[in-house]
């Protein structure tokens, strides 16, 4: 995949999770790379209550989703990660949305991490840390953590318990 396709990828993937929120009754503006941790910023109607969504995209089917070591902090109660799995064009694939809770996403990647870590690689050696940090995206699973996916599909309502007044 060119590095143009990845990015416009990524872009369609922040823009469709806005649009869900909009279609939701909520205002949620792309921040278009103006905040760091921040994709989309999502409010309430009335401009009370806000969420930050930071977004990461893959293609429906794939193994895995890279999250990067950002994803080991817990940004707090409204903040979330939106795994948008936005299907490849001319393909009869589903678009996929996993909506996690940023202290549950810290949890997870921290703990799988530590485990890889400890764990020897294929030939014994030891494993070298590094900037990558991935999550497994179901039906497929890692041997290095228990975090299953699977309970986060579609699930606005996180996002929405958050949002109402």
């Amino acid at each position: 995949m060119s590095e143009k396709e990845k990015s416009s990828r990524g872009n369609a993937s922040q823009f469709f999770i806005a649009g869900e929120l909009c279609r939701r009754g909520y205002a949620a503006v792309v921040t278009l790379g103006n905040t760091p941790n921040t994709d989309i910023l999502c409010s309430n109607i009335a401009g009370t209550r806000f969420v930050h969504i930071q977004v990461k995209t893959f293609v429906p089917g794939n193994r895995t989703c890279s999250v990067g070591m950002k994803s080991e902090k817990d940004f707090g109660p409204n903040f979330f990660w939106a795994l948008g799995g936005i299907p490849k064009p001319n393909t009869n694939a589903n678009f996929e949305y996993y909506i996690i809770p940023s202290s549950v996403m810290a949890k997870k990647v921290v703990e799988g991490n530590q485990l890889w870590l400890k764990s020897p690689g294929v030939k014994g050696q030891k494993h070298k840390d590094n900037a990558i940090r991935i999550v497994y995206l179901p039906p497929y699973k890692s041997a290095y953590s228990d975090f299953d996916l699977r309970k986060y599909r579609d699930r606005w309502d996180l996002i929405e318990q958050k949002l109402r007044a």
